[in-house]
């Protein structure tokens, strides 16, 4: 092996790429800060807890090592969500909102759905202590700016709550391996793998759950759910908020979709979720969506809402096409 070699899934970016990369950084902070998004800097490692939070998926995809001056086990941060939700625990008031953006390098174990390689620059903004809809909107909007500005036209914008799956997991008062189980079959939207679940394990409401799966489509999905789920004022609550998102997005020259069956493959999301699609790529340009609870670690709980992009992985195909 040549000693110039990188290790699997870890690239970097030079000449056209890198100066592309700087430009388009300055564009977006000069966009975010437009917006009155504050600019912050999380540092490259933390205490694992810290950054890990209770999310199993971050655990797998965060590297981790003991500390020889603290005793501790450290972490190179993976996600930069959970450190906002530290940051902004510590200087937060109480009824007030804070706006926040960052661009920065990220480090993964493995690549996922989202992040193609292991080594991609997360850029995006997250703003605190706004529970109404009206901060969901204004995030959406911020991320579609954001595709704007490095040119990213024709895009399909996916909807979804992950309150509907979550209300629908307590209305059947699932332990929590069985939750754990069906939320990795959802994620993977296994039709068949949801049968085996059913046939092998009594669960009320199950026919609630295959219909769930599979109800994705245009705002007519909508109508479907208000229906199969009147009996559940939780779940219809989450559902009304998708067809707010549908008044505010419908006049945007947006393709607008909607998954209800649709989890995150960070448990923190707790509520409505989003994300950003071009017919040329497999996978989300950009996405986000609420998670309320995940200052709570840090002893502050406040609502939260955000989104994030991949910005090295955007510079590369822009140069690329």
């Amino acid at each position: 092996m040549s000693n110039w070699q990188l290790p699997e899934g870890i690239d970097e970016l030079t000449g056209e790429q890198a100066l592309a990369y700087e430009n388009s950084r300055r564009g977006l902070l000069d966009l975010y800060q437009g917006w009155n998004y504050e600019l912050v800097v999380p540092p490259m490692i933390e205490y694992a807890e810290s950054l890990i939070i209770n999310s199993k998926s971050i655990d797998q995809k965060t590297f981790k090592f003991l500390d020889s001056v603290s005793g501790q086990m450290l972490g190179v941060h993976s996600d930069i969500t959970p450190q906002i939700a530290r940051i902004d625990s510590k200087r937060s008031i109480a009824k007030k909102g804070n706006r926040y953006c960052y661009i920065n390098s990220i480090l993964q174990t493995k690549a996922d759905d989202f992040y193609a390689s292991r080594s991609p620059i997360q850029a995006g903004a997250e703003l605190y202590g706004n529970k109404a809809i009206d901060a969901d909107i204004e995030i959406i909007e911020l991320m579609l700016a954001s595709l704007a500005l490095l040119g990213v036209k024709d895009i399909t914008l996916s909807f979804g709550n992950t309150a509907i799956f979550n209300g629908l997991c307590e209305y059947a008062e699932l332990n929590n391996q069985n939750i754990a189980t069906l939320r990795d079959i959802f994620r993977r939207k296994s039709v068949p793998d949801l049968t085996d679940f059913f046939s092998n394990n009594e669960v009320n409401h199950a026919d609630k759950f295959r219909s769930l799966i599979s109800l994705d489509g245009e705002q007519g999905v909508l109508d479907q759910a208000l229906k199969l789920f009147e009996e559940f004022p939780e779940i219809i609550s989450a559902i009304t908020n998708l067809e707010r998102l549908h008044q505010s997005f419908k006049d945007s020259n947006l393709n607008l979709m909607f998954d209800l069956g649709e989890v995150k493959a960070y448990e923190y999301h707790n509520g409505l979720v989003f994300a950003a699609y071009h017919s040329s790529f497999s996978k989300a340009l950009a996405q986000g969506g609420r998670y309320n609870s995940l200052s709570e670690s840090f002893g502050s709980p406040r609502d939260a809402t955000g989104f994030s992009f991949d910005l090295k992985f955007l510079i590369q195909q822009q140069l690329n096409s």
